[in-house]
């Protein structure tokens, strides 16, 4: 379990930051050269090779390198296990906020 954890803190490490975010959403489109993904930032290549390594290294995104161009592609297992962690943490919270509105008409009705 710790090592899920882990994975999980990575992903979320990851998507903290909104250049990262915005590559992310740009592969779910498909696959892209990092010059592509590069385009509509204003910052140096090897800046924004930084985000692709930490994105990667997360296991979001995966590359592969033919000739001269590297291509990254989404890896979407990851994102996955994310959101079965955001799931469980939404019922979770909507059974307790429930409790709470339980307990409070109950305290309410009673004088």
């Amino acid at each position: 379990m710790p090592e899920r954890s882990v994975d999980l803190n990575r992903v979320f490490q990851a998507l903290a930051d909104p250049t990262r975010r915005a590559v992310v959403t740009r592969l779910c489109a498909g696959p892209a050269a990092v010059s592509e993904l590069a385009r509509p930032f204003a910052m140096a290549l090897p800046s924004f090779a930084q985000h692709l390594d930490v994105l990667e290294r997360a296991g979001l995104v995966r590359s592969r390198k033919r000739g001269r161009v590297r291509t990254y592609a989404l890896a979407p297992r990851r994102l996955q296990a994310a959101e079965r962690w955001m799931q469980r943490q939404r019922a979770e919270w909507a059974t307790r906020l429930d409790q709470l509105d339980a307990f409070l008409l109950a305290t309410k009705e009673d004088p």
